[in-house]
């Protein structure tokens, strides 16, 4: 099972948006180096001022690219980067993956799932209206964020726009992912 990398981006500034990279370089423990959210403890705002001693389990953010083709039927126009995450996928089910699940991207770098990205405020200040796009419902009438999930960096490495991407699944039970 697997898929491929459709864009890598990356901020060293607080912002809603990241620029589309050549590159990004993953660091084993820390994130995307020179992003603002890499480190080993929390670098949200928001959760940094709850206890900014939290480990970091947000320190790579990844969208499936179908999300965009999903959103753009509703007329939302959204591209790779757009909603702040560090790497863009296409052709895995991110969402249905469980916790622990390794991602193998590119050669080197392995990061694994910790988590459900919450989708924020600034979702809607970026394009009104998109937050019931990433917010909605099961057939089970359970909340779905589709807004991407999170993950820690297990080994560093270089990813590119056209890497390959490897899943490995966790043994045992499937955790499905919630909130982090």
């Amino acid at each position: 099972m697997g898929g491929t990398v459709a864009a890598v981006s990356s901020n060293g500034t607080y912002s809603f948006t990241k620029p589309n990279r050549d590159s990004v370089t993953l660091l084993a423990g820390l994130g995307v180096e020179g992003d603002v959210h890499a480190g080993e403890t929390v670098k949200h705002r928001f959760r940094m001022k709850k206890d900014a001693s939290q480990p970091n389990l947000r320190q790579v953010h990844l969208i499936h690219e179908e999300l965009f083709e999903e959103v753009r039927e509703a007329g939302f126009e959204v591209g790779a980067g757009e909603l702040g995450e560090n790497v863009t996928t296409r052709g895995i089910d991110l969402l249905g993956l469980p916790v622990g699940t390794r991602l193998h991207l590119g050669a080197q770098a392995v990061v694994e799932v910790t988590g459900l990205r919450n989708p924020c405020a600034q979702i809607d200040t970026f394009r009104k209206g998109l937050m019931k796009q990433v917010v909605g419902r099961d057939d089970d009438g359970k909340v779905r964020f589709k807004s991407g999930i999170m993950s820690v960096v297990l080994e560093g490495g270089v990813v590119r726009p056209g890497d390959a991407i490897k899943v490995v699944l966790p043994d045992g039970p499937h955790m499905p992912l919630e909130i982090v």
